[in-house]
Protein backbone atom coordinates (compact mmCIF):
# COMPACT_ATOMS: atom_id res chain seq x y z
CA UNK A 1 0.00 0.00 0.00
CA UNK A 2 2.89 2.51 1.01
CA UNK A 3 4.45 1.82 -2.30
CA UNK A 4 1.36 2.23 -4.53
CA UNK A 5 0.59 5.85 -2.60
CA UNK A 6 4.28 6.58 -3.11
CA UNK A 7 3.28 6.16 -7.01
CA UNK A 8 0.17 7.88 -7.17
CA UNK A 9 2.61 10.83 -5.06
CA UNK A 10 5.43 10.57 -7.38
CA UNK A 11 3.57 10.06 -10.25
CA UNK A 12 0.54 12.43 -10.05
CA UNK A 13 2.78 15.20 -11.17
CA UNK A 14 3.97 13.82 -14.32
CA UNK A 15 0.68 12.76 -15.24
CA UNK A 16 -0.86 15.98 -14.99
CA UNK A 17 1.91 17.76 -17.40
CA UNK A 18 1.19 14.89 -19.63
CA UNK A 19 -0.78 17.04 -21.96
CA UNK A 20 1.23 20.05 -22.01
CA UNK A 21 4.00 17.87 -22.99
CA UNK A 22 2.16 16.22 -26.11
CA UNK A 23 0.73 19.64 -27.26
CA UNK A 24 4.81 20.85 -26.75
CA UNK A 25 5.54 17.90 -28.57
CA UNK A 26 3.41 18.26 -31.55
CA UNK A 27 2.93 22.18 -31.65
CA UNK A 28 6.80 22.74 -31.68
CA UNK A 29 9.39 20.35 -31.19
CA UNK A 30 7.74 17.92 -34.61
CA UNK A 31 7.64 21.05 -37.03
CA UNK A 32 11.16 21.77 -35.19
CA UNK A 33 12.91 18.96 -36.05
CA UNK A 34 10.94 19.04 -39.77
CA UNK A 35 12.17 22.65 -40.46
CA UNK A 36 15.95 21.69 -39.32
CA UNK A 37 15.54 18.47 -41.46
CA UNK A 38 14.13 21.14 -45.17
CA UNK A 39 17.21 23.70 -44.23
CA UNK A 40 19.32 20.33 -45.64
CA UNK A 41 17.39 19.96 -49.00
CA UNK A 42 17.31 21.82 -52.27
CA UNK A 43 13.47 22.75 -51.63
CA UNK A 44 12.46 25.06 -53.59
CA UNK A 45 9.36 25.21 -56.00
CA UNK A 46 10.17 22.10 -58.35
CA UNK A 47 10.40 20.16 -55.13
CA UNK A 48 7.85 20.75 -52.74
CA UNK A 49 4.99 18.28 -54.08
CA UNK A 50 7.58 15.61 -52.89
CA UNK A 51 9.83 17.35 -50.30
CA UNK A 52 10.24 14.28 -48.70
CA UNK A 53 12.53 13.17 -51.66
CA UNK A 54 13.68 16.61 -52.52
CA UNK A 55 17.47 16.77 -53.31
CA UNK A 56 20.11 16.75 -50.26
CA UNK A 57 21.53 19.97 -50.42
CA UNK A 58 23.94 19.40 -46.93
CA UNK A 59 25.30 23.30 -46.07
CA UNK A 60 24.28 24.70 -49.29
CA UNK A 61 21.76 26.98 -47.86
CA UNK A 62 23.22 27.92 -45.53
CA UNK A 63 26.28 28.73 -47.41
CA UNK A 64 24.38 30.89 -49.30
CA UNK A 65 22.37 32.60 -46.27
CA UNK A 66 26.19 34.04 -44.59
CA UNK A 67 27.54 34.38 -47.67
CA UNK A 68 27.01 38.33 -47.04
CA UNK A 69 28.86 39.16 -50.02
CA UNK A 70 26.08 37.46 -52.36
CA UNK A 71 22.73 39.32 -52.47
CA UNK A 72 20.90 36.78 -50.59
CA UNK A 73 22.97 37.01 -47.42
CA UNK A 74 23.60 40.87 -47.80
CA UNK A 75 20.07 41.42 -47.56
CA UNK A 76 19.80 38.89 -44.60
CA UNK A 77 22.34 40.64 -43.03
CA UNK A 78 20.45 43.99 -43.52
CA UNK A 79 17.45 42.40 -41.89
CA UNK A 80 19.56 41.34 -39.23
CA UNK A 81 20.99 45.02 -38.06
CA UNK A 82 17.15 46.49 -38.55
CA UNK A 83 15.71 43.40 -36.17
CA UNK A 84 18.97 44.84 -33.32
CA UNK A 85 17.96 48.17 -33.67
CA UNK A 86 13.68 47.80 -33.43
CA UNK A 87 14.42 45.31 -30.73
CA UNK A 88 16.63 47.50 -28.70
CA UNK A 89 14.41 50.43 -29.33
CA UNK A 90 11.52 48.69 -28.60
CA UNK A 91 12.38 46.89 -25.39
CA UNK A 92 14.01 49.99 -23.64
CA UNK A 93 11.22 52.18 -24.45
CA UNK A 94 8.47 49.81 -23.05
CA UNK A 95 10.45 48.91 -20.40
CA UNK A 96 10.63 52.93 -19.85
CA UNK A 97 6.55 53.82 -20.26
CA UNK A 98 5.87 50.55 -18.29
CA UNK A 99 8.46 51.29 -15.53
CA UNK A 100 7.34 54.87 -15.45
CA UNK A 101 3.40 54.56 -15.42
CA UNK A 102 3.80 51.78 -12.59
CA UNK A 103 5.61 53.77 -10.44
CA UNK A 104 3.10 56.99 -11.05
CA UNK A 105 0.35 54.78 -10.25
CA UNK A 106 1.58 53.66 -6.60
CA UNK A 107 -0.09 56.77 -5.43
CA UNK A 108 -3.39 56.83 -4.20
CA UNK A 109 -5.38 59.83 -6.07
CA UNK A 110 -9.03 60.05 -8.04
CA UNK A 111 -8.94 57.91 -11.01
CA UNK A 112 -6.65 55.90 -10.72
CA UNK A 113 -8.34 52.75 -11.27
CA UNK A 114 -9.81 54.19 -14.48
CA UNK A 115 -6.22 55.56 -15.68
CA UNK A 116 -4.97 51.55 -15.20
CA UNK A 117 -7.81 49.94 -17.28
CA UNK A 118 -6.78 53.20 -20.00
CA UNK A 119 -3.18 51.74 -20.01
CA UNK A 120 -4.01 47.97 -20.56
CA UNK A 121 -6.53 48.79 -23.31
CA UNK A 122 -3.58 48.51 -25.99
CA UNK A 123 -2.60 44.79 -24.61
CA UNK A 124 -6.08 43.78 -24.30
CA UNK A 125 -7.03 44.65 -28.17
CA UNK A 126 -6.79 41.64 -30.48
CA UNK A 127 -3.29 42.30 -32.55
CA UNK A 128 -4.70 42.58 -35.98
CA UNK A 129 -7.28 44.88 -34.73
CA UNK A 130 -4.42 47.35 -33.43
CA UNK A 131 -2.39 46.98 -36.09
CA UNK A 132 -5.03 47.86 -38.98
CA UNK A 133 -6.46 50.86 -37.10
CA UNK A 134 -2.97 51.77 -37.00
CA UNK A 135 -2.43 51.57 -40.75
CA UNK A 136 -5.34 54.02 -41.22
CA UNK A 137 -3.69 56.46 -39.07
CA UNK A 138 -0.86 56.39 -40.44
CA UNK A 139 -1.96 56.70 -44.24
CA UNK A 140 -0.62 59.74 -46.32
CA UNK A 141 -3.31 61.60 -47.28
CA UNK A 142 -6.24 60.80 -45.12
CA UNK A 143 -4.62 59.61 -42.51
CA UNK A 144 -4.98 61.11 -38.54
CA UNK A 145 -1.44 61.37 -38.39
CA UNK A 146 -0.47 63.66 -41.19
CA UNK A 147 -3.69 65.43 -40.51
CA UNK A 148 -2.42 66.11 -37.07
CA UNK A 149 1.29 67.08 -37.79
CA UNK A 150 0.97 68.55 -41.29
CA UNK A 151 -2.47 70.29 -40.92
CA UNK A 152 -2.61 71.04 -37.56
CA UNK A 153 0.53 71.66 -35.87
CA UNK A 154 2.96 72.64 -39.46
CA UNK A 155 5.37 70.60 -38.37
CA UNK A 156 6.49 68.27 -41.59
CA UNK A 157 6.68 71.14 -44.55
CA UNK A 158 4.98 67.79 -46.93
CA UNK A 159 2.71 64.89 -46.09
CA UNK A 160 5.57 62.25 -45.13
CA UNK A 161 4.46 58.47 -46.17
CA UNK A 162 5.02 56.61 -42.89
CA UNK A 163 4.37 52.94 -44.60
CA UNK A 164 7.25 53.55 -47.50
CA UNK A 165 10.88 54.89 -47.35
CA UNK A 166 12.95 55.07 -44.25
CA UNK A 167 10.29 56.49 -41.93
CA UNK A 168 8.47 52.88 -42.01
CA UNK A 169 10.74 51.88 -39.39
CA UNK A 170 9.31 55.25 -36.92
CA UNK A 171 5.88 53.81 -37.84
CA UNK A 172 6.98 49.81 -36.85
CA UNK A 173 8.29 50.88 -33.26
CA UNK A 174 5.78 53.21 -32.31
CA UNK A 175 3.28 50.62 -33.38
CA UNK A 176 4.88 47.82 -31.51
CA UNK A 177 6.09 49.95 -28.62
CA UNK A 178 2.14 51.16 -28.34
CA UNK A 179 0.76 47.46 -27.29
CA UNK A 180 3.39 45.95 -25.77
CA UNK A 181 4.63 48.69 -23.26
CA UNK A 182 1.09 48.06 -21.22
CA UNK A 183 2.85 44.10 -20.64
CA UNK A 184 5.91 45.67 -19.28
CA UNK A 185 3.09 48.27 -16.94
CA UNK A 186 1.35 44.84 -15.33
CA UNK A 187 4.64 43.25 -14.73
CA UNK A 188 5.91 46.19 -13.11
CA UNK A 189 2.97 47.48 -11.19
CA UNK A 190 2.46 43.74 -9.84
CA UNK A 191 5.94 43.36 -8.53
CA UNK A 192 5.67 46.78 -6.90
CA UNK A 193 3.47 45.37 -4.43
CA UNK A 194 6.00 43.62 -2.73
CA UNK A 195 8.08 46.33 -2.28
CA UNK A 196 7.21 47.26 1.67
CA UNK A 197 5.78 51.07 2.20
CA UNK A 198 8.25 51.10 5.39
CA UNK A 199 11.32 51.56 3.19
CA UNK A 200 9.84 54.39 1.51
CA UNK A 201 8.63 56.04 4.74
CA UNK A 202 12.31 55.77 6.17
CA UNK A 203 13.59 57.40 3.39
CA UNK A 204 11.74 60.28 3.47
CA UNK A 205 12.20 60.69 6.87
CA UNK A 206 15.99 60.44 5.94
CA UNK A 207 15.14 63.11 3.53
CA UNK A 208 15.11 61.27 0.36
CA UNK A 209 13.44 62.20 -2.21
CA UNK A 210 10.93 60.52 -5.19
CA UNK A 211 14.10 60.61 -7.29
CA UNK A 212 16.91 59.02 -4.63
CA UNK A 213 13.54 56.85 -4.01
CA UNK A 214 13.48 55.11 -6.98
CA UNK A 215 16.99 54.94 -7.58
CA UNK A 216 18.11 53.60 -3.71
CA UNK A 217 14.44 51.06 -3.40
CA UNK A 218 12.55 50.95 -6.68
CA UNK A 219 14.82 50.09 -8.95
CA UNK A 220 17.13 47.59 -6.45
CA UNK A 221 13.80 45.81 -5.67
CA UNK A 222 12.71 44.81 -9.29
CA UNK A 223 16.10 44.38 -10.25
CA UNK A 224 14.90 40.23 -10.47
CA UNK A 225 11.43 40.64 -12.40
CA UNK A 226 13.35 43.65 -14.97
CA UNK A 227 15.72 40.82 -15.60
CA UNK A 228 13.20 38.26 -16.82
CA UNK A 229 10.81 41.21 -18.30
CA UNK A 230 13.55 42.11 -20.95
CA UNK A 231 14.69 39.03 -21.49
CA UNK A 232 10.89 38.38 -22.67
CA UNK A 233 10.00 41.69 -24.43
CA UNK A 234 14.05 41.14 -26.29
CA UNK A 235 12.79 37.61 -27.75
CA UNK A 236 9.16 39.15 -28.18
CA UNK A 237 9.95 41.80 -30.55
CA UNK A 238 12.98 39.87 -32.23
CA UNK A 239 10.69 37.46 -33.40
CA UNK A 240 7.61 39.22 -34.36
CA UNK A 241 5.69 38.63 -37.43
CA UNK A 242 1.98 39.95 -36.88
CA UNK A 243 2.87 43.79 -36.30
CA UNK A 244 5.37 43.86 -39.61
CA UNK A 245 2.92 41.92 -41.60
CA UNK A 246 -0.14 43.12 -41.20
CA UNK A 247 1.18 47.15 -41.20
CA UNK A 248 3.31 46.50 -44.59
CA UNK A 249 1.82 43.14 -46.18
CA UNK A 250 4.28 40.57 -47.49
CA UNK A 251 6.83 43.02 -48.60
CA UNK A 252 7.94 45.50 -45.99
CA UNK A 253 9.98 48.26 -47.11
CA UNK A 254 13.57 48.29 -46.98
CA UNK A 255 13.81 50.12 -43.52
CA UNK A 256 11.40 47.87 -41.88
CA UNK A 257 12.43 44.75 -43.28
CA UNK A 258 12.64 42.54 -39.96
CA UNK A 259 13.96 38.90 -39.78
CA UNK A 260 10.65 37.53 -39.59
CA UNK A 261 9.36 39.36 -42.59
CA UNK A 262 12.71 38.26 -44.49
CA UNK A 263 12.30 34.85 -43.71
CA UNK A 264 8.69 34.54 -44.30
CA UNK A 265 9.48 36.25 -48.16
CA UNK A 266 12.05 33.34 -48.74
CA UNK A 267 10.15 30.79 -47.87
CA UNK A 268 6.42 31.48 -49.51
CA UNK A 269 6.96 34.76 -52.04
CA UNK A 270 10.16 32.80 -53.41
CA UNK A 271 9.42 30.05 -52.60
CA UNK A 272 12.40 28.59 -51.77
CA UNK A 273 12.09 26.58 -48.17
CA UNK A 274 15.45 25.23 -47.97
CA UNK A 275 16.88 28.96 -47.72
CA UNK A 276 14.10 30.25 -45.35
CA UNK A 277 14.29 26.83 -43.47
CA UNK A 278 18.08 27.83 -43.11
CA UNK A 279 17.83 31.05 -41.94
CA UNK A 280 14.96 30.07 -39.32
CA UNK A 281 17.48 27.69 -38.01
CA UNK A 282 20.01 30.78 -37.68
CA UNK A 283 17.89 32.34 -35.76
CA UNK A 284 16.82 29.79 -33.43
CA UNK A 285 20.24 29.32 -32.32
CA UNK A 286 21.27 33.42 -32.49
CA UNK A 287 18.36 33.42 -29.67
CA UNK A 288 19.61 30.73 -28.01
CA UNK A 289 22.60 31.90 -27.42
CA UNK A 290 22.04 35.41 -26.37
CA UNK A 291 19.40 33.88 -23.83
CA UNK A 292 21.57 31.66 -22.41
CA UNK A 293 24.41 34.50 -22.34
CA UNK A 294 22.10 36.80 -21.19
CA UNK A 295 20.90 34.36 -17.76
CA UNK A 296 24.36 33.48 -17.25
CA UNK A 297 25.23 37.49 -17.31
CA UNK A 298 22.02 37.99 -14.73
CA UNK A 299 23.10 35.31 -12.56
CA UNK A 300 26.68 36.15 -12.03
CA UNK A 301 25.39 39.67 -11.51
CA UNK A 302 23.02 38.63 -8.74
CA UNK A 303 25.68 36.21 -7.06
CA UNK A 304 28.27 39.08 -6.88
CA UNK A 305 25.22 41.07 -5.32
CA UNK A 306 24.40 38.89 -3.00
CA UNK A 307 27.96 38.38 -1.74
Amino acid sequence: MRGRARLRRVGLPYLLLLPALLLELLVHLVPMVIGIVMSFKELTQLHIAHWGTAPWKALGNYRVTVDFDAPAGATLLHSFVVTCAFSVLTVGLCWLLGTAAAIFLQENFRGRGLLRAVFLTPYALPVYAAVITWAFLFQRDNGLVNHVLHDQLGLTGDRPFWLLGDNSFVALLVVSVWKTWPFAFLVVMAALQSIPKDLYEAAALDGAGLIRQIRRITLPSLRPINQVLLLVLFLWSFNDFNTPYVLFGKAAPEAADLLSIHIYQSSFVTWNFGTGSAMSVLLLLFLLVVTAGYLLATSRGRKSADA
